[in-house]
């Protein structure tokens, strides 16, 4: 049985971390920013049967909640305690196997990958959020927030300079962070 053990605040106001006791994923991350990209999702799509989610990110055993800044957490940490209690972990999707690095993969975007992994993604995943990368085109890489990351103001205008002068002084000089 899924059970709550913390709940942890972001940096974000509208979003919180439930912490739980057993593991939901083991590499992969899943982000939905509204009710139908969930579609496929059991565990994402009863969370947005809750009234004022507005997105849902989760990973390793963590669920972070992003609300409408409308409704107060009370109306939603009830039934989402209760929903979790009761979901059966075994209907969560199967993650997608990794099969290595593609051929199509670039040694900088594998180099990039690598440092984002190190350094960045482990501080984001504290504060109930993620990253994606979308792209690398030339030394312009795209990216996008996930989890309570998604919409906090620091993280699209303060950490996102910080990404990139730690990939320019660890990667390369002349690499450019947007985010997508």
């Amino acid at each position: 049985m899924l059970i709550v053990q913390d709940v942890d605040l972001t940096p974000n106001p509208q979003a919180l971390k439930f912490i739980l006791n057993e593991r939901l994923l083991n590499a992969e991350t899943r982000n939905y920013t509204n009710k139908e990209e969930a579609d496929k999702d059991p565990l994402a799509k009863g969370i947005f049967e809750i009234d004022g989610v507005v997105s849902v990110f989760y990973m390793d055993k963590f669920i972070t909640i992003e609300k409408d800044p409308g409704t107060s957490w009370g109306q939603i940490q009830k039934p989402f305690v209760e929903f979790i209690k009761n979901f059966d972990i075994n209907l969560i999707p199967p993650e997608k196997k990794i099969e290595g690095t593609s051929a199509a993969e670039t040694e900088l975007l594998k180099q990039i990958n690598q440092l984002l992994d190190q350094r960045v993604r482990p501080a984001l995943a504290g504060d109930g959020g993620g990253l994606e990368v979308l792209g690398l085109e030339g030394t312009i890489l795209t990216i996008r927030y996930q989890g309570a990351c998604g919409s906090c103001p620091s993280a699209i205008r303060g950490t996102l300079v910080a990404i990139e002068n730690l990939l320019r002084r660890e990667v390369n000089p002349n690499l450019e962070v947007v985010s997508g």
